[in-house]
């Protein structure tokens, strides 16, 4: 059976993450005399990320740019209320309070319940790891992870983020985005994590095509040297995309042509869970090439 990664989990992979930004938290920047009171209040819940789950009263005054009186305010605030909580050794932690907030987020814990039982059929058909994600800017962040115990190892983990050209599951958000956002964003840098990464504006536009035509993106060694992702996006009920998912494998593996429909078939599985009624069947596309 594949092992659900939760909030709290740690990936399975080999040695450190190679981008020091993977599974970080947005940041509102440092905190400025003319910050207002909520400025304030969320950069103390901005200094918690998956590098820094659990701070010191020190720690939270530093990260949030804030002077230790106005942090101690804040902070004995957000424990009241339940957003952060202070364990016996006085360290805090974010609290239930926020992820039941956070649960009823469209495109979190809602959007994964309705994808489980498609993400375990994939899983049970191909035995890797199993991935579902959503946009937010520029990034890919991963909402659902299935892993498998003897598969390739990954740099993911609940929540992680990744910049969309870099992942199977962000070029299949990417390339479904607004025309306006695909210009935005080959026009800004493209960070390299190997020699395969996508860093060319003009090959990203050739990638972000041929996904649009054949329904599925590959992915092969961007962020790691030895993993290739096949993606597929996801639709809403009004026909966007909100949300990709994809299955991870060796970057040798041969089974790439058979993991294309079996990946897309999960994807429009969850589609109509969601309330999509496509018009274009799956038959009649081609796997799309290797990105490398």
């Amino acid at each position: 059976m594949p092992r659900r990664v939760h909030p709290t989990s740690s990936p399975r992979s080999e040695g450190p993450s190679l981008c020091p930004e993977a599974g970080r938290a947005p940041t509102l920047g440092p905190v400025t005399a003319a910050a207002t009171a909520p400025d304030r209040l969320l950069s103390v819940l901005a200094a918690f990320d998956h590098g820094h789950p659990a701070l010191s009263l020190t720690d939270i005054s530093r990260r949030a740019g804030l002077s230790l009186t106005t942090a101690h305010r804040l902070v004995g605030a957000l424990t009241r209320w339940g957003a952060l909580e202070r364990d016996g050794s006085g360290v805090y932690h974010v609290g239930l309070r926020l992820w039941e907030i956070a649960a009823l987020a469209p495109r979190g814990v809602g959007l994964r319940q309705v994808a489980l039982p498609y993400l375990e059929d994939l899983y049970e058909a191909t035995h890797e790891n199993v991935q579902l994600a959503v946009r937010d800017g520029g990034e890919v962040v991963y909402i659902e992870w299935l892993a498998a115990r003897s598969s390739v190892g990954v740099h993911i983990r609940v929540g992680a983020r990744w910049p969309l050209h870099a992942t199977g599951v962000g070029l299949a958000l990417l390339a479904h985005g607004e025309p306006e956002f695909q210009e935005a964003y080959r026009a800004g840098p493209l960070a390299s994590f190997t020699p395969y990464t996508i860093t060319d504006p003009a090959r990203l536009r050739r990638v972000l095509a041929e996904v649009r035509r054949t329904g599925a993106a590959v992915s092969d060694r961007q962020i790691t040297d030895d993993a290739l992702s096949v993606a597929a996006p996801v639709h809403g009920p009004d026909g966007t995309v909100t949300a990709a998912v994809s299955v991870v494998v060796p970057h040798a593996d041969a089974r790439v042509p058979t993991l294309v429909p079996a990946v897309r078939l999960a994807a429009r599985g969850i589609s109509r869970a969601l309330g999509w009624r496509p018009d274009i069947p799956l038959t009649g596309e081609d796997p799309p090439p290797h990105t490398c």
